[in-house]
């Protein structure tokens, strides 16, 4: 039962997936310490220095954690991992002395969070394959569905609702292969010692026997180590898996943002999901505010600070290590996952029920679209022979009045004024000025273009 007395973390509760708050709660750290120890002393007993009763006897209680006499015994020694020690020493009548030996604390320390990196981005790499899966349907269906285009902020030319949703799923699959990468080249510490040598072990199996001792425990962790550590694994790795996570935040932030903005009732195209019961303000019953998308983006907004925070553990490990690292590092990985989970769970739930307001489309195309087709206008008199620079100038003034039209509030007359332009008429007929004038097919090949990489996404991510 949680505490309400006591401030207790969001993410303990509020932000991310039960799935990931277990991969990084005290309990599964400390299961995992006992998974080492248990996996060190195995190794040991193949060199003949642990008997294999000890061994079994550590096995039985690997999974018996006791977290509140851990910490009763760390309120006396100060020491986190030793605490964890004698815990587990109490407990194991036969293998209690030989726990740990040889290893130093960040031989078991690192290698365990390794292991929780290993999990937390498989469950983040799930998270992004189920949200390129989502967007993969869209960008088929709405591939060839006109929308207007803006940059700057402003109406600029058409181009598909399927092309700009293929936006952001292309950025989504570069974020997901390069945490593919980044899961692949994922390594812990491995068992090196005080500073890495691997004196100690050295002394206990030979200097000879040290290789084939990694290797046999790098096979029961199921993970590979680096070949060269201080006494800590090299904290760039760290850096590296929170950039690939930041990298993911800032293309669920761009959707996000887009997506409040297009929400805004004067576009008002697209929509998040609002639920039959969900109040948007406690003063203003009409509101509908986008508070998905928003937390989308003040999390992910948070998210990219956090490789700062790493590349400073990084910088900062001064020759072969120092402590001002580790408290930083117990909330700055497992939040960083935890903010990355949250972003994909929400940005899944968003798209897939994504609210696409065609008439709103529809409308705002019919205001707008018509500027964009004055280029197409323009290319086809010159192919005729036309002046291009005198064609320009009476194509300006037409949409100088259109804009004005707009502004009192009457519909576009762009396209009957020009079709009805006598300098125009002496190149095109009036029929072929108002088709050229139909926006809908000036979009290039952003249909042919979205359906490839829908294509693309389903074969590599599946």
């Amino acid at each position: 039962m949680s505490d309400y007395k006591n401030y207790l973390s969001p993410y303990t509760w509020r932000y991310g997936s039960v799935a990931m708050r277990q991969i990084w709660s005290e309990h599964h750290t400390r299961l995992l310490w006992r998974k080492i120890w248990v996996a060190l002393a195995q190794t040991q007993a193949h060199f003949g220095l642990v008997a294999p009763e000890q061994v079994v006897d550590l096995q039985n209680y690997a999974d018996k954690v006791d977290v509140e006499r851990a910490l009763e015994i760390e309120a006396e020694i100060q020491h986190d991992l030793m605490a964890e020690v004698k815990t587990y020493a109490e407990q194991c009548p036969l293998g209690g002395g030989i726990i740990h030996l040889g290893a130093t604390s960040v031989d078991v320390k690192d290698n365990a969070t390794a292991l929780q990196m290993q999990a937390a981005l498989d469950l983040t790499i799930a998270g992004a394959r189920d949200v390129l899966r989502v967007l993969v349907p869209k960008l088929i269906q709405f591939a060839e569905t006109p929308v207007m285009a803006y940059t700057h902020l402003q109406p600029a030319e058409p181009t598909t609702l399927g092309y700009r949703l293929a936006q952001y799923a292309q950025d989504l699959l570069t974020d997901w292969e390069n945490l593919m990468c980044v899961r692949a080249a994922l390594k812990g510490k491995g068992f090196k010692g005080a500073v890495g040598t691997s004196a100690s072990y050295a002394e206990l199996f030979g200097l000879e026997n040290l290789a084939e001792f990694e290797a046999l425990l790098s096979g029961k962790l199921g993970l590979p180590f680096f070949p060269v550590t201080t006494q800590t694994y090299p904290r760039k790795q760290d850096y590296e898996v929170l950039s690939a996570l930041a990298g993911l935040g800032a293309s669920i932030y761009k959707l996000a943002f887009d997506l409040r903005i297009l929400q805004s009732p004067p576009i008002g195209e697209l929509a998040e999901p609002f639920g039959r019961k969900q109040i948007g303000s406690s003063a203003m019953p009409f509101k509908r505010n986008p508070i998905q998308a928003e937390k989308l983006d003040s999390l992910a907004r948070l998210l990219a600070q956090f490789p700062r925070t790493a590349w400073d553990n990084a910088a900062h490990s001064l020759l072969e290590r120092t402590l001002d690292d580790s408290a930083n590092r117990r909330t700055l990985l497992p939040e960083a996952f935890l903010i990355a989970d949250e972003l994909l769970r929400v940005a899944c739930k968003v798209m897939s029920d994504l609210q696409i307001d065609e008439i709103a489309i529809a409308r705002n195309f019919s205001v707008y679209a018509p500027f964009a087709a004055t280029e197409r206008l323009l290319m086809a008199l010159g192919k005729t022979g036309a002046d291009r620079q005198v064609m320009h100038e009476y194509l300006r003034q037409h949409t100088l009045t259109a804009w004005e039209a707009l502004r009192v509030g009457e519909a576009n007359p762009l396209v009957e004024l020009v079709a009805q332009e006598s300098e125009f008429l002496q190149y095109l007929s009036g029929a072929a000025i108002r088709g050229l004038m139909d926006a809908s097919y000036y979009v290039g090949n952003a249909p042919q273009k979205t359906r490839q990489l829908a294509a693309r996404i389903q074969e590599v991510v599946g």
